[in-house]
């Protein structure tokens, strides 16, 4: 749930609040009225939501509450969420504890948990219903508020976080400069942000390739009916992908002939049984989104270097392609 204090500190700057259902200091339902213009929000189950209707995410609604706990460290076992936050972001514990960082794009919130379980105080959002099993996820676990919105239209209040925090998401956008400028307007000066960016190759993957030759089918599929499908193959396929890739040096060569797409995780320490959720999970992401526009690590550098706020930039491979780190002036 969520405390109406905390609703007046992150959207009080432009809405009057307004609660129908409170439960033990706990915002259940309400509506929040835009004092700019005629945009009204509604607290749904504790959930502030800001956007309604279909959208571009909306395949990513199905597959963060078809897969809402897969990618936490705290139902896996390990510790690959913590690890990819700490060495993409180079933040440390100390950092962030008792700080306030804007999660954008928060999926299940895999990193959210990692956030919390350092004493960050967290509000994290999603253009989808993936915040939900978010909700669901990370609930109670500390100092966090849960709201779903668009990342052109976040609406808190400017120069308000000391960290935004955003990866898998901007490639995954119409416009992803945009909205990463979006983001930088609510960084506080001196705050810092970290995202991460889909790596563009300039030669065939056997990897990456095979996702971008299917999607010219996939992405216009029903989400459901293509969930399915992967659903089917990946037991009988999975096995076979995991006996290529341990070939010395033609293995690769071999699955980028087949193009059969396959998200393996075969040394991550993941059980049998992990693995292949883990596979279906992130083939589905890789052939469902409506968007999926990689960078190359240059291009990537360009972007973050054409925003004149920032400063002491660091732009490196890791994480799921690129990650770039940087601070608000």
């Amino acid at each position: 749930m969520v405390q109406l204090s905390d609703l007046q500190s992150l959207f009080g700057h432009r809405f009057e609040i307004e609660v129908n259902v409170e439960v033990d200091g706990d915002v259940v339902s309400g509506r929040l009225m835009d004092r700019m213009g005629d945009t009204n929000a509604f607290i749904v189950d504790g959930i502030p939501r800001f956007v309604s209707g279909a959208s571009y995410a909306d395949s990513f609604s199905l597959q963060w509450n078809m897969f809402r706990s897969t990618q936490l460290d705290s139902k896996s076992g390990r510790k690959l969420s913590f690890q990819r936050f700490w060495e993409g972001t180079k933040w440390k514990p100390k950092d962030i504890y008792g700080r306030h960082i804007l999660e954008a794009g928060s999926g299940a919130g895999r990193f959210t948990e990692v956030m919390l379980d350092a004493g960050a105080k967290v509000a994290t959002f999603d253009l989808s219903e993936a915040i939900v099993a978010n909700c669901q996820n990370n609930r109670g676990r500390g100092e966090v508020t849960f709201f779903q919105a668009d990342i052109y239209d976040i609406p808190c209040a400017d120069d308000r976080f000391d960290f935004v925090f955003c990866y898998g998401v901007l490639q995954h956008t119409p416009d992803p400069d945009k909205a990463f400028r979006s983001l930088i307007t609510k960084l506080r000066p001196g705050g810092r942000i970290s995202i991460d960016y889909y790596l563009k190759h300039n030669r065939l993957d056997p990897f990456n390739q095979p996702k971008y030759f299917w999607r010219r089918w996939t992405v216009d599929m029903q989400p459901q009916k293509l969930l399915s499908f992967i659903r089917a193959y990946m037991p009988v396929w999975l096995p076979f992908d995991t006996c290529i890739r341990r070939i010395p040096f033609l293995g690769p060569k071999i699955l980028g002939f087949l193009r059969i797409p396959c998200w393996n995780y075969l040394r991550s320490g993941l059980t049998p049984q992990q693995r292949l959720e883990w596979a279906i999970l992130d083939t589905f992401d890789a052939l469902s989104a409506r968007y999926d526009v990689p960078r190359t690590l240059d291009e990537v550098h360009r972007m973050v270097q054409q925003i004149p706020e920032l400063d002491d930039i660091d732009v490196f491979y890791g994480s799921n392609g690129v990650v770039a780190n940087a601070r608000r002036r």
